[in-house]
């Protein structure tokens, strides 16, 4: 499975982007699609948001209500739609498949004024 993520930029505080990550290759096998995050100055990637097949999401406690996470199956292609964005969600992003893990090229978020 390859994966294409693209949709971050700049953004002043309370703004919004939405991300997309568009899959290829084997996407009949992918059950969960995930973004992960990694803020300037940690190793670790936290789990932002995730969505499986049947459409069932979850959230990180920081972005709920702020986030969404939707698929399009149609177009094999996974969003986060990102509203009221504040600074501490400054990060590059990343997407994830599972099964087979794969992760998709970062994209980078920077919120502020």
């Amino acid at each position: 499975v390859q994966l294409q993520a693209s949709g971050g930029g700049l953004v002043q505080p309370g703004g919004s982007l939405r991300l997309s990550c568009a899959a290829s290759g084997k996407i009949f096998s992918i059950r969960h699609m995930n973004w992960y995050r990694q803020a300037p100055g940690k190793q670790q990637r936290d789990l932002v948001a995730s969505i499986t097949s049947g459409g069932s999401t979850n959230y990180a406690d920081s972005v709920k209500g702020r986030f969404t996470i939707s698929r399009d199956n149609a177009e094999n292609t996974v969003y986060l739609q990102m509203n009221s964005l504040k600074p501490e969600d400054t990060a590059v992003y990343y997407c994830y498949a599972w099964p087979p893990a794969s992760w998709g090229q970062g994209t980078q978020v920077t919120v502020s004024s």
